[in-house]
């Protein structure tokens, strides 16, 4: 006979669950949860907006949306300017260190690195120098005047480029760095570091910058060369020329001076002949006066002896 299957019965359906009252507890961690997935959505569209990363924070090699980057700052005399603003000023970018605070130790130092580099620095790179601080205008004005420092100072009491930057300690301080932008926006150095490490950064960069580059301002150095030999060639020009008048006064004297003296010579024998006929006319004037008088003696002496003899007539 063929087998028959049996039908397996159908396990039972599980029961409806049991909708349970969420708590307060329950409620609070579902509204961080949704806040924390926005804000993970949003960051990327904050860090486009700020041109920074999507950590927030610029590295080398980012280019930057400077529009609006790190927030308003002033310089150490009270001017109102912007990191956009600092690299439309310059030729090919801008170079800010950050320091603590102003007038201490570390900070001087540092400060007084980039004096003594600045035109090493600044002249061939095109680049413009700044320091940067949470410090007062007053405080940083001091500190720039004391130290006779040939940039600006910025001044941020707010943070906001400094925290830009990734360079704000918390709870509070400024991390010593340094920053290198260029006219792109193209971040060229971000680096934490000690007063000589952030002189060297720069200095390494300046020497790598690629000849003929826009940082470099080929076209403006030329210029400038050409402006400085056009300046050393007058001045040997001018010398030339001083040198010159020098040499024809001192040639005019002599010649006057001897002309002076052959006319004295001159003038000498002239005198000669005429002062020993001048000694004669005296000569013959003398004997003339004598025999006059001799002659009218001897006239008065013969009127007196005729005057006798008609007496004794």
């Amino acid at each position: 006979m063929p087998m028959e299957l049996r039908k397996r019965k159908e396990a039972p359906a599980p029961p409806p669950p049991v909708r349970r009252k969420m708590t307060k507890t329950a409620k609070t961690d579902t509204a961080s949860k949704a806040k924390g997935d926005a804000e993970e959505k949003a960051a990327p569209v904050a860090a486009s907006t700020n041109g920074s990363s999507s950590s927030g924070v610029p590295t080398v090699g980012d280019i930057i949306n400077l529009d609006g980057f790190g927030g308003e700052i002033e310089t150490n005399d009270g001017t109102k300017t912007t990191l956009k603003s600092l690299v439309d000023a310059s030729k090919a970018g801008v170079v800010i260190f950050t320091y603590p605070k102003a007038s201490t130790p570390g900070c001087t130092r540092q400060a007084c690195l980039f004096r003594d580099s600045h035109e090493a620095l600044t002249s061939a790179s095109g680049l413009a120098i700044y320091g940067l601080s949470t410090d007062s205008p007053k405080a940083n004005t001091t500190f720039k005047t004391k130290q006779k420092l040939p940039y600006p100072l910025l001044c941020d009491p707010q943070a906001s480029l400094i925290g830009a930057l990734g360079l704000k300690k918390q709870p509070r301080g400024t991390t010593r760095a340094v920053f290198v932008v260029d006219k792109a926006g193209k971040v060229l150095a971000l680096q934490p570091g000690g007063p000589e490490a952030t002189v060297a950064v720069v200095k390494k960069l300046v020497e790598e910058l690629p000849s003929g580059s826009a940082s470099a301002a080929p076209a403006e150095q030329k210029v400038k060369a050409e402006q400085v030999a056009e300046k050393k060639e007058e001045r040997e020009e001018e010398k030339e020329k001083e040198e010159k008048e020098e040499k024809e006064k001192e040639e005019e004297k002599a010649q006057k001076k001897e002309e002076e003296e052959g006319a004295g010579a001159e003038n000498k024998s002239e005198d000669a002949p005429k002062a020993e006929g001048e000694g004669q006319g005296e000569s013959k004037s003398e004997g003339e006066t004598k025999d006059k008088d001799e002659t009218k003696a001897e006239g008065e002496a013969k009127a007196t002896a005729n005057g006798e003899e008609k007496k004794k007539e």
